[in-house]
């Protein structure tokens, strides 16, 4: 049996890397986090799709979390997608009222996901879009892309980010299903590789 000296940090062997979770799958997700829209409104769109690995095979236990505008390009401020119960500290989920804009889906043992949100509206010199962020197991930093509904192709064809990734621009643009159904596979990797992106 070989002894080891750890009696400094200089002298510990470092350890293998561990990948993450999917831990996170028992405490993240919430009931109704992929209803972010509020009951009835008439600007409701529903964006779905698939987790995909670098074999293209679907990701069961992926979070997708989805930000977005309202329809006027505003950012919704309003609470209440984590709403707790004062008296048993349960989760009452979204007041069915508010648009928070925000909301935060489990896939399922399919790897499909999705999302009921209202259509966003343009800000800043882009075209409208979603921000989403996704966990999945194996990554150690949670990914960062965009959402672009295919409606307006002027603005696509003016957004800054979607000029600035060339011929992959159509990894970031979901395809029409039908009067506001969407659909938008995220690729982690390999050949159709979703575009990511690092904020500073």
């Amino acid at each position: 049996m070989t002894k080891i000296d750890t009696s400094g940090p200089e002298q510990v062997p470092p350890t293998p890397s561990h990948t993450v979770g999917p831990f996170y799958g028992y405490a993240l997700p919430f009931r109704g986090g992929e209803d972010i829209a509020p009951l009835g409104h008439p600007d409701t769109v529903t964006v779905h799709g698939y987790v995909l690995d670098g074999a293209g095979e679907p990701l069961p236990d992926a979070l997708v979390e989805v930000w977005g505008p309202r329809p006027d390009g505003t950012v919704p401020k309003a609470d209440g997608s984590l709403r707790r119960d004062p008296a048993t500290g349960g989760h009452l989920g979204r007041n069915g009222v508010e648009f928070t804009g925000w909301g935060r889906i489990q896939t399922d043992a399919d790897g499909h996901w999705y999302a009921r949100t209202l259509r966003p509206g343009a800000r800043g010199g882009s075209a409208p879009y979603l921000s989403v962020c996704v966990f999945a197991r194996g990554l150690l930093v949670h990914l960062f892309t965009r959402i672009y509904l295919p409606d307006d192709e002027t603005a696509l064809a003016g957004d800054p980010l979607l000029t600035r990734v060339g011929d992959r621009r159509g990894t970031l643009i979901a395809g029409t299903e039908g009067t506001g159904l969407y659909r938008f596979d995220i690729r982690l990797q390999g050949e159709g590789e979703t575009v990511f992106l690092e904020y500073q």
